[in-house]
């Protein structure tokens, strides 16, 4: 279920809205009421799911969703009591129906929601904006024209720089996040619907643990449905860029430039070069690195460091880029 400090629940709606929206083929139980969208891992009796690969078939037996959407030829996957809506594209039915039954809460009309709840000794600069229901906690200081969104809690003694925006995130004590950064804004979701590309809505959190420090003009992205979550103690330099569901552990490092792709596991200590960058769904292992300018197509074990682009362990990038070196020198560019 979508955090409702941060999301509000549109539902329950009749499956044949749902149908009717999406274009969906739906063959009973029109009047059967939906209260929400969930990924397979977390489908229920009150959701709705979709399955675009059979290869999570098993995955979808396992989460027994009240109803799903489903590509004609994959139709028999369908659990028991599960009810199917045969649909072209289903991701796409599925943004569909996530945006018709969620939506995220608005910020009030004034500069401090008459709700949000301030710690003694919270400083706001001037010009900052602190939405409904939000929490801030003993010693924080928020900078000028800095806007803390709905239902954001931000622990104690953070130092929130001006200009930064923060929405759908839990934050621990001691933070630092400096100027111009961007916390918790929609993650990079799209797919083909009938009428072209449409968003696929991002129902998911930020969760910054104690002692992070996020650099100026970073942003870190909400998960799509799970949380983007950074571990303790992990500093993050200037333009950063951090996608959805990405885990970072603790007391990693991340120097400027470097991007992160969704779904992207990090593991404690990691390190990364500036202009670093992951491909999605990477595993970086404990005390891992990754040198400036790498590009990283494949998972890193623990405790090595890669290089070059693709990346690859150190000492082979090493050995390759001699090689070369030594060829393009020969006369004539020639091996002989």
């Amino acid at each position: 279920m979508p955090d409702p400090r941060f999301f509000e629940d549109l539902g329950p709606v009749p499956l044949g809205e749902l149908a009717r929206l999406t274009g969906a083929e739906l063959s009973s139980e029109a009047e059967r009421l939906i209260s929400r969208v969930a990924v397979l891992a977390h489908a229920g009796p009150d959701s709705i799911t979709f399955l675009n690969d059979r290869r999570y078939a098993a995955e979808l037996a396992r989460a027994r969703p009240g109803a799903c959407f489903l590509p004609r030829d994959a139709a028999d996957l369908a659990p028991e009591g599960c009810v199917v809506l045969i649909v072209a594209n289903p991701q796409a039915a599925y943004a569909l129906a996530a945006a018709r039954l969620h939506r995220p809460r608005l910020g009030g009309s004034q500069p401090v929601a008459a709700d949000a709840r301030l710690e003694e000794g919270v400083v706001l600069g001037a010009g900052a904006v602190v939405g409904p229901a939000a929490q801030i906690g003993r010693g924080t200081k928020i900078g000028a024209n800095a806007v803390i969104g709905p239902g954001v809690a931000i622990g104690r003694d953070c130092d929130i720089a001006p200009n930064v925006t923060v929405g759908f995130a839990l934050i621990g004590d001691r933070v630092k996040i400096l100027a111009g950064a961007r916390i918790g804004e929609p993650g990079f979701g799209a797919t083909v619907g009938s009428k072209g590309l449409i968003d696929i809505p991002q129902l998911g959190r930020v969760i910054i643990q104690d002692g992070v420090t996020i650099g100026a003009n970073t942003t870190i992205d909400r998960g799509a449905f799970d949380d983007t979550v950074i571990g303790e103690n992990t500093k993050i330099d200037n333009l950063v860029q951090i996608a959805h569901n990405v885990r970072v552990g603790r007391n990693c490092v991340l120097a400027a430039h470097t991007g992160i792709s969704g779904s992207v596991t990090i593991g404690d200590g990691a390190q990364f070069g500036g202009q670093a960058g992951v491909a999605d769904h990477i595993v970086i292992g404990t005390g891992a690195r990754v040198a400036g300018a790498a590009g990283v197509m494949k998972d890193i074990p623990d405790g090595e460091t890669w290089g070059g682009v693709p990346a690859r362990p150190l000492r082979n990038w090493f050995k390759e880029t001699a090689w070369l070196a030594r060829m393009a020198h020969r006369r004539g560019g020639q091996d002989k």
